[in-house]
C-alpha cells in the first residue's frame, strides 16, 4: 500500500539537516522521506483495526523530523522505519468517521495503565518504549502501526473519537492540535482580569490564542504575529491587540505602565504580562517571553524546541514559572490561583469555568472547532505523490498566506479499494455470527 516512510539512513540524515538548514522543508528532497509501497501493517493484538486516511495535516514536529532537526531526546521514544501523520481523520470500517487521538499510551500497549494513564493523562505516559507495540511517543512515530500519511494504518479503538456529522473533514483534522493548544492554555489557566501574550501565530499560536479566548476570556490577550494574515486570524479568534514581534517589548510596556530596562538584546521590562504562551520554541521567542513576562509570572512552552541556549536568569531573578505544554490529557478548567507580583501571596480563589470535574482535551477541541469552524485554518491539500511540494509550503505556510498544510487521500483509488475489502470483509464476518 502506498506509504511515505522515514527510514533511519544517517548519510541522508545528514544530507537532510544540511538542506533543511538551507530552506526549511527540503530534507525531503535528500531522501529522509519516501513514498513507498509497503505491506498493510498486521495488527498488534485485538482491538486495531485497519484505519483509512481523509486528510493528514503537517506539523511542525513533522518538519524537523523530514529536516533531521528533531531532538536526540526522542531516539529512544521512535521506532523506524517509521510512516509520519499524527494529526489524522479516518474512516474506520462499520463506524464512520474518527479522528485520532494519536499518543500510544499504556493501552494501546496492553499495560496495565501507568499513574498517568488512570488520570486520563495520556501525554504524561510512563510506557512509550514498551508493551505490544515497538517504541513510539504517538502514532507516526512508532514502526508497528503505520500512520496517517499513507492510505491505512492500524489505531486502537482507544485512539479513535467520533467526529459530529456538523464537522467538515477539514474541521475534524483540526481537533489534535486544538487538543494540543487546550492542553497548553489549561497549563497556564489565566484568570480574568490577567493579561496574556502569545508569541507565534502559526497553527499552534492560533489555536492558542482561540483557546485561550474561549475557554479563560483573560483580561487582555496580545499576540505577536509576522505575517497579516496571522493578525487578522489573531483578531478573529479574540486578541484584543496584535503586533509585529519586534514590537512586543514595546507594545506591553505600553500596556502595563512598566519600565523598560537595558537595551538591545538584553531588555526587559519591570513588569509585564501574567502569562506568555511561547508557541515557537526557539531560543529568541522565549527570550521574549522573559523579556515580557512580570515578575513571579508563567511561561507556557507549547512550540517544540530543540538544543538550545537561553539565559535562565531571568527565570531565577523573577522567580518565574516556565511550564511545558505537550500533547493532551484530561484538563481542568478552573482559573489558577496567581502569584500576587506585589507581595507573593496568593490573590483569590480559582473559580471554575467549564468542565469542572474535568474534560478531555479532545471533546473540549471538538466543542472549539465547531464553533470557530477551525477547518478554514487548512489553506491547501495535496495527494501523497506531491510530498515534496507540500512539505515546502508547510515550512513556508508563514509568507505564503497560509497555515495549515495537510494530505488528502479522499480520491486516492488504493485507498477506496482497500477500505471497500474491509468492510465487505466486515460484513461478511458479521453474517456468519
Amino acid at each position: 500500500m502506498k506509504a511515505l516512510v522515514v527510514r533511519r539512513r544517517p548519510s541522508r540524515f545528514a544530507a537532510a539537516k544540511l538542506a533543511g538548514a538551507l530552506v526549511p522543508g527540503s530534507g525531503a528532497s535528500v531522501g529522509v522521506l519516501e513514498l513507498d509501497d509497503l505491506p498493510v501493517p498486521d495488527a498488534p493484538g485485538s482491538g486495531w483495526p485497519l484505519v483509512f486516511p481523509r486528510l493528514a495535516g503537517i506539523c511542525g514536529s513533522d518538519l524537523q523530523t523530514v529536516d533531521a532537526a528533531a531532538s536526540e531526546w526522542f531516539e529512544p521514544i521512535v521506532s523506524f522505519p517509521f510512516v509520519p501523520g499524527h494529526e489524522v481523520v479516518v474512516d474506520v470500517p462499520g463506524e464512520g468517521r474518527r479522528v485520532l487521538e494519536a499518543v500510544l499510551g499504556c493501552l494501546p500497549r496492553d499495560l496495565p495503565p501507568c499513574p498517568a494513564c488512570v488520570r486520563g493523562d495520556v501525554g504524561a505516559c510512563q510506557n512509550l518504549e514498551r508493551g505490544s507495540v515497538e517504541p513510539g511517543l504517538q502514532t507516526g512515530f512508532c514502526s508497528s502501526v503505520g500512520g496517517g500519511w499513507s492510505v491505512a494504518f492500524r489505531a486502537h479503538t482507544s485512539q479513535l473519537v467520533a467526529v459530529p456529522d456538523t464537522l467538515s473533514d477539514e474541521d475534524a483534522v483540526m481537533v489534535e492540535p486544538t487538543a494540543c493548544a487546550v492542553h497548553a492554555v489549561a497549563k497556564a489557566r489565566p484568570a480574568p482580569d490577567e493579561r496574556v501574550v502569545v508569541i507565534g501565530a502559526g497553527t499552534l499560536g492560533l489555536l492558542a490564542v482561540a483557546a485561550a479566548c474561549r475557554l479563560y476570556r483573560p483580561g487582555h490577550v496580545t499576540v505577536a504575529a509576522r505575517y497579516a494574515h496571522q493578525k487578522r486570524w489573531a483578531l478573529e479568534f479574540g486578541a484584543d491587540e496584535v503586533c509585529d514581534p519586534q514590537s512586543l517589548v514595546r507594545v506591553v510596556r505600553r500596556q502595563t505602565g512598566s519600565v523598560l530596562v537595558g537595551s538591545g538584546g538584553r531588555s526587559r521590562l519591570t513588569s509585564g504580562a501574567d502569562v506568555v504562551v511561547d508557541a515557537v520554541g526557539s531560543p529568541e521567542s522565549l527570550e521574549s517571553a522573559f523579556a515580557v513576562c512580570r515578575p513571579r509570572g508563567r511561561v507556557v512552552l507549547l512550540g517544540m524546541p530543540g538544543r538550545a541556549r537561553v539565559d535562565l536568569t531571568p527565570l531565577w531573578h523573577r522567580e518565574i514559572t516556565l511550564v511545558g505544554a505537550y500533547a493532551y490529557g484530561v484538563e481542568h478548567l478552573a482559573t489558577a490561583e496567581p502569584v500576587s507580583e506585589e507581595n507573593g501571596s496568593v490573590r483569590g480563589e480559582a473559580e471554575p469555568r467549564r468542565g469542572e470535574g474535568g474534560r478531555r482535551s479532545f471533546d473540549l477541541a471538538l466543542d472549539l472547532v465547531g464553533e470557530l469552524r477551525l477547518g478554514r485554518l487548512v489553506s491547501a491539500t495535496y495527494p501523497l505523490s506531491r510530498f515534496r511540494e507540500a512539505l515546502r509550503h508547510a515550512a513556508e505556510a508563514g509568507p505564503r498566506g497560509a497555515v495549515k498544510i495537510a494530505f488528502d487521500m479522499r480520491d486516492d483509488r488504493e485507498r477506496e479499494r482497500l477500505l471497500r475489502a474491509a468492510e465487505e470483509g466486515l460484513r461478511a464476518e458479521e453474517a456468519l455470527r
